[in-house]
Formats: structure tokens, C-alpha cells, sequence
């Protein structure tokens, strides 16, 4: 565990597609027993439910969550891509060019290709 300036415990977040919900869940467990606060999606869509029932609810809710990322990246010390077989789709690409911007360290739980890796 490395230490922030604040003396809390070090904040990652957990980026990547929902299809992996499992393995996000296992992700969060690692990091939480490693003694890090764990950023992560809070919902799945693929997951049927009345907040994102309907195209357009859906749509809305997708829109609010990909902000709602960001502003974990925002608040991480450092970026875990989830990607089991090394996938890595649009959001999570995006999410990524975020991070680097911000200059976040970046693991992987997967190797990635060339273009995504720091």
C-alpha cells in the first residue's frame, strides 16, 4: 500500500465493461484486502431494472453514470482497467485517455495491447 499526502488510505478506480461484473467483484475485493478504498461502477445495465427500463431512460441513465466516472477518476489516486482476455471497449478506452490526461497510474488486471498500456 503506498501512502497519500492526507495519510488515508491510497482511493483506486475500477474501469472496464459491465459484462464484467463478476470479476469487477472480485477485483474489489483484492483491492479492498490490499487496504485501498474502491471506486467502481454502481450499476449494471445489462441488468434489467425499472431506472433503466425504457430506450430512454436507459439513455439518460447511461449519459449520467459515464459523468459520474469520470468524477471517480477524478478522485482516484490510481486506475484498475478490469479487462478479462485483455477487452478493452470504447467507454473503458475513453476512460483511460481521461486517466492519462490526469496523469493516473493505470494497471491492468489483464494484459492489454500496445496501444493501451502506459
Amino acid at each position: 500500500m503506498h501512502a497519500t499526502s492526507s495519510s488515508r488510505p491510497p482511493i483506486v478506480v475500477l474501469c472496464g465493461s459491465t459484462r464484467f461484473w463478476e470479476q469487477f467483484a472480485e477485483a474489489t475485493l483484492y483491492e479492498t484486502a490490499a487496504g485501498r478504498i474502491v471506486l467502481a461502477p454502481g450499476c449494471n445495465l445489462r441488468q434489467p431494472h425499472p431506472l433503466w427500463a425504457t430506450p430512454e431512460k436507459a439513455d439518460r441513465v447511461k449519459r449520467m453514470l459515464d459523468t459520474l466516472h469520470l468524477r471517480k477518476i477524478d478522485l482516484a489516486d490510481d486506475v484498475l482497467v478490469v479487462n478479462p482476455g485483455g477487452y478493452i471497449g470504447d467507454s473503458t478506452r475513453r476512460e483511460i485517455a481521461y486517466a492519462r490526461r490526469l496523469g493516473k497510474p493505470i494497471r491492468y488486471t489483464h494484459p492489454a495491447d500496445g496501444s493501451d498500456h502506459d
